[in-house]
């Protein structure tokens, strides 16, 4: 086990460094860091984001960490809005079959909206502070959740379902303590999917408003051409991703140790 993980690190380490090495050559052959920056000036962006340089405090008045915190809060509220949501919605559509017919197609809508669709009618509604930005990120983290769960708890087992009933479970018994177990793993898939759409759909909700908060650095830096903070954006959304979805994962192991078993 220490072998196999040992030489999956190292090959992705590999992977890594080979990645680097092709962007340093591409952004010499390119010589237009506007166009490619180079690995060294996104470094470079990384540390005077970070800092307080010349009276300067990192990009806009707020430190890259700062900028991070404010969307990574904004994700996270964002996300659990929706996936509440999206857990009750998908057990109700499981559950009630004429529920299902209603507002599948609503979901379905929904989902298939890319997030700018419906962002400038929030701004209408709820102007433009914190909220329409809440509303959109709980929106996009929806549709995933709901209908994972629904087709989980949908297609549960009938056999154990009609056995549970047999035994005197009421409905909402049968629920909670057959059909929704035995759905954790497909609502855990939904719920990585919401959050992934939740970090993709943060650079949209911050187009507005949105600084400090790394979709707003990026979409600032962007009208600037200042392509290094658009990449340092890039990397600081993408690298926080990879660290809550790990943390999901590790989640997802120790509540359904059961999942790939036959």
């Amino acid at each position: 086990m220490n072998a196999e993980w040992g030489r999956r690190i190292g090959l992705r380490v590999v992977a890594i460094a080979v990645l680097g090495v092709l962007w340093q050559v591409t952004a010499t052959v390119m010589d237009n860091p506007t166009f490619i920056p180079s690995p060294a000036a996104v470094w470079h962006r990384l540390i005077q984001t970070s800092t307080v340089h010349d009276g300067t405090r990192g990009y806009s008045g707020h430190l890259l960490i700062e900028h991070l915190g404010v969307s990574l809060r904004r994700i996270l509220i964002g996300s659990a809005i929706g996936v509440a949501g999206g857990l009750v919605l998908g057990v109700v559509m499981g559950t009630v079959g004429w529920i299902r017919v209603v507002t599948e197609p609503v979901v379905t809508f929904v989902r298939a909206l890319p997030p700018l669709a419906y962002f400038s009618l929030f701004i209408i509604w709820f102007g433009i502070d914190e909220t329409p930005k809440l509303w959109l990120l709980s929106i996009a983290a929806l549709p995933p959740v709901a209908v994972a769960t629904a087709a989980a708890v949908h297609n549960a087992p009938t056999a154990l379902v009609e056995a549970t009933r047999a035994l005197g479970a009421k409905r909402w018994q049968v629920t909670r303590d057959v059909v929704l177990p035995n759905a954790l793993p497909e609502i855990f898939t939904g719920i990585r999917l919401a959050v992934g759409i939740a970090y993709s759909s943060v650079v949209a909700a911050e187009t507005i408003n949105g600084v400090p908060g790394i979709g707003g650095m990026v979409r600032d830096a962007q009208r600037y051409s200042q392509t290094d903070v658009v990449v340092l954006g890039l990397f600081a959304i993408g690298l926080s991703g990879l660290a809550i979805d790990a943390v999901l994962r590790q989640a997802e192991t120790r509540l359904i140790p059961w999942r790939g078993r036959a």
